[in-house]
């Protein structure tokens, strides 16, 4: 009986490797084709916001990742422990860089897959040399990315019960707040422009996705696009209500976007019904730009709590 157990020890060590090594070829949101561990046990993700968090939301923890850094130099992963509860300091995730990462902090992680972006600067050859590399391109909407991960990481069916709480989240918005009759915009002071984009992160998620309608210059905008307009084009953004945004992890504060939007239109606020109105809802960017299903529910709950059963002046375009 022993030397039958004795053999059968043998036998599971020998094919223990091969189970480990055992591989399957996706295809990346780049159109790129990359063979994958099965079951990657040791991930190192290149993008806090697009990679790292929507990664913790789905109950998987990358051994490394990139972050940012204070003026004091210490490290985090940009809007994580507003969203996530995670960060650097109280987790097993290490910091390896930002734009462009650290290579020898990625190969001393001994990785067995790496998640970037084409934001990320290191270069995904030099990637490639140190474990099998997938890329999430730039603009790739957060179900996508979601729906990617999932299947890398074999957590669709934490993925289904995110999708499915969001699905409630957005039937209430439309139960309460007529969407098809509100037009709404979001806005950023940025170098002397106006920067908008076609689907502005969770925000412009859930607002498209409740059925709120945008300006017909934010429509124009290709899918997964953004466009700097110039400050005489400002008109052309206005909307019943008026999004902006500023950031918590730089010490930001509301009045910082009403600065930023200053900066290019002076008394830009005279130019908007919205803003002449008491419609301009500025909130934090964490919230409303990161990929993450908790960003989803707080914008979701955010615009049930300042816009529904709400007496407002319609924008009238003139």
């Amino acid at each position: 009986m022993k030397r039958l157990l004795f053999a059968l020890a043998i036998a599971l060590l020998a094919i223990a490797p091969a189970i480990a090594q055992q591989t399957r070829t996706i295809t990346d949101l780049a159109g790129r084709s990359v063979e994958i561990p099965a079951k990657p046990l040791r991930i190192v993700s290149l993008h806090d916001l697009s990679i790292t968090i929507p990664l913790i939301e789905l109950g998987v923890f990358p051994v490394g990742s990139h972050g940012r850094t204070t003026e004091g130099g210490a490290p985090f992963i940009r809007s994580s422990a507003v969203l996530t509860g995670v960060d650097f300091d109280n987790s097993d995730i290490k910091f390896v860089g930002n734009n462009p990462a650290d290579i020898e902090a990625i190969s001393a992680l001994q990785p067995d897959l790496i998640l970037t972006t084409d934001w990320q600067g290191t270069p995904v050859d030099q990637l490639e040399k140190i474990a099998p590399t997938v890329v999430i391109r730039d603009g790739a909407s957060l179900f996508e990315t979601y729906d990617l991960l999932a299947d890398i990481t074999g957590t669709q069916d934490r993925m289904g019960f995110l999708k499915a709480r969001y699905d409630g989240q957005i039937a209430q918005i439309k139960r309460l707040i007529d969407t098809a009759g509100i037009t709404t915009s979001i806005i950023q002071g940025n170098d002397g422009t106006f920067y908008v984009e076609h689907t502005y992160g969770t925000l412009g998620q859930v607002l498209r996705d409740a059925g709120f309608k945008f300006p017909a210059i934010v429509d124009a905008i290709p899918e997964g696009g953004e466009l700097y307009v110039p400050a005489e084009q400002l008109p052309e953004l206005d909307a019943d209500f008026v999004f902006a945004t500023y950031r918590t992890d730089t010490l930001e504060t509301p009045a910082t976007a009403t600065e930023r939007l200053n900066a290019v239109v002076p008394d830009f606020c005279q130019y908007l019904t919205a803003c002449q109105h008491n419609q301009l809802i500025i909130i934090p960017r964490e919230e409303a730009s990161s990929n993450s299903f908790y960003a989803l529910g707080a914008i979701s709950y955010m615009i049930i709590a300042t816009i529904s059963g709400r007496d407002f002046v319609p924008f009238q375009a003139k």
